[in-house]
């Protein structure tokens, strides 16, 4: 009966006139997130309206004002103070308007732009009945093989939704490391995901092999989607509340406004461990971290390679971003529990990814091994749990992400009869064929491999150095060992560029568009600068490495 009496009292609690409080949304403090979903939700009308023949210049004129408009709001909230001393919680408390989150938010948005030049390349296959063709797939529901993508193609359709899909991933990603409620990191997980399962599926090339990656990722991503949302609820029960602060408070055993149906529950360990492991299980899934790295070589292989470039660099960015918000502000009273678990999980990350990398024969799968790699040196940045630590892994993000993008968009370039040429052994005499194009690969090569004067040294450097000061020498040293061992497999890819004798059927080098060319000078500029030159861009990582709590 009381437990009728206490539903009850809640009900009419809730119904009571002026009881629920008006929603008071920031806008100008939201505003590149609303600019890229806005530009999204147009690119759809364009889709539904526009005659086929003009959508694919209005689709990437409007992408690319979309994003170079959401980046400069982001640089105008950094300079009006809100990734320092303004930095406050937006949308009743959804959304952080900080450092890291404005850093994040512009890394994402610069490299989603760079992303769309790679999207709209149309010179790199030769024409389809008159018509330039690009990476995806002439019509996407269309079986592949059958008569109806040989009607797509010759009618000349392309598939110019890809523009929209990628601005709703963006404006996911956008959110997901800003988000500073259990419910708002969910929803944002979920419109990042869906767009990228679908553009792995779209490519022209290789459609079964890109359609089996996306239902490969579907469904592991689904798996640890579900894991995160189970987490959120246990974490739920534990504090009575999805909003970071309410948690830290009831994790910092401060006194919580206890709700009557949660009183049960409440401040239960168990719920906490379990719930913060899930959660974090869901993010270690989104970095490629092992042993939640199953998907990412398939994924990367059978995906277009725009699109495996632009998911490689833009979701770490925002997985990682995430995942230290999540321990950082939600978890710091666990720093005892979880960290010798990221302690175990960055150092078969590191080994895991240099080690099996070397036995790889495809240039996208070890590439994509090399990814997991890095996602092992960045948790050492995480776990030294110090503003040098959130700094390093910000630096370590940016630079990451523009050797990806640069390296994947140099592995579009080289093609055979059957497209790309992504097995290594086709590769060998590059150097000799295309000096330019194998010059530019091994720049990224040597940036991944950590080599001096490059932005992957610099990145390497800080996040050891954070580590070391904090305590975690050991994991230094498992660092710089997988360093070794990756080095190796760069290294034998230069040489097999450089140093073998080129074969008479061997792949050619396509000419691209300004498009690609920016797309690649972009990767190279970014490289060399944070590598010759890094300590501007050290200083505003470090500017930017407070959490709004």
């Amino acid at each position: 009966m009381s437990t009728t009496h206490a539903v009850h009292s809640l009900w009419t609690q809730a119904a009571e006139p002026g009881s629920i409080p008006t929603p008071k949304i920031e806008y100008a403090q939201l505003s590149p997130t609303l600019i890229v979903l806005g530009a999204a939700i147009v690119g759809i009308l364009i889709e539904a309206f526009l005659p086929r023949r003009f959508r694919y210049g209005a689709q990437a004129l409007l992408t690319v004002a979309a994003l170079a408009s959401a980046f400069a709001a982001v640089l105008a909230l950094g300079l009006n103070g809100f990734a320092t001393d303004q930095a406050q919680l937006a949308a009743m408390g959804a959304i952080a308007v900080d450092g890291p989150a404005l850093f994040l938010q512009g890394t994402v948005l610069l490299v989603g732009l760079v992303a769309v030049f790679t999207f709209a390349e149309r010179r790199l296959d030769p024409s389809a009945h008159g018509r330039p063709v690009d990476s995806f797939a002439a019509q996407a529901a269309a079986v592949p093989g059958g008569q109806g993508e040989r009607d797509a193609v010759k009618a000349g359709f392309t598939t110019t939704e890809v523009f929209p899909i990628a601005l709703f991933a963006i404006g996911g990603m956008l959110v997901f490391p800003a988000a500073n409620d259990l419910l708002t990191l969910f929803i944002a997980l979920e419109v990042f995901s869906l767009p990228l399962y679908i553009l792995c599926a779209l490519a022209r090339r290789n459609r079964l092999m890109s359609q089996e990656a996306a239902v490969k990722y579907f469904l592991l991503g689904a798996f640890s989607s579900a894991f995160m949302l189970f987490g959120i609820a246990l974490l739920y029960g534990y504090a009575g509340a999805v909003d970071y602060a309410s948690i830290a408070r009831v994790v910092g055993n401060a006194n919580p406004t206890t709700d009557p149906a949660l009183a049960g529950t409440m401040g239960n360990d168990v719920l906490l461990l379990i719930g913060g492991a899930m959660v974090l299980m869901g993010l270690l899934f989104k970095v490629g971290a092992v042993p939640f790295h199953m998907w990412t070589p398939d994924v990367y292989q059978g995906a277009p390679t725009p699109v495996t470039g632009f998911m490689a660099a833009a979701t770490k960015v925002a997985a990682f971003g995430a995942l230290l918000r999540l321990l950082y502000v939600v978890l710091p009273g666990l720093r005892w529990d979880w960290e010798p678990v990221l302690w175990g999980v960055a150092v078969v990350t590191m080994l895991g990814g240099a080690v099996v990398a070397i036995t790889q024969t495809d240039i996208k799968r070890l590439l994509a091994y090399s990814s997991i790699a890095h996602a092992g040196f960045i948790l050492a940045g995480v776990i030294a749990t110090s503003e040098d630590g959130v700094s390093s892994v910000l630096f370590y993000l940016l630079a990451y992400s523009f050797v990806t993008l640069g390296a994947f968009a140099v592995v579009t370039l080289v093609r055979d009869a059957g497209g790309e040429a992504t097995h290594l052994s086709k590769w060998a005499g590059l150097g000799r064929r295309s000096p330019l194009v194998a010059a530019v690969f091994a720049v990224f090569l040597l940036a991944f491999a950590g080599i001096p004067l490059t932005s992957g040294f610099t990145g390497k450097f800080a996040v050891f150095k954070a580590a070391a000061e904090s305590g975690a020498g050991a994991l230094v040293v498992v660092g710089v060992i997988s360093s070794a061992i990756a080095a190796f497999f760069y290294i034998r890819v230069i040489v097999l560029m450089f140093f073998q004798e080129p074969k008479a059927d061997g792949p050619s080098v396509a000419v691209p568009s300004p498009l690609t060319m920016s797309a690649i000078g972009l990767g190279v500029a970014v490289t060399v600068v944070l590598g010759v030159a890094p300590q501007y861009f050290l200083d505003l990582a470090g500017q930017a490495s407070v959490f709004v709590r």
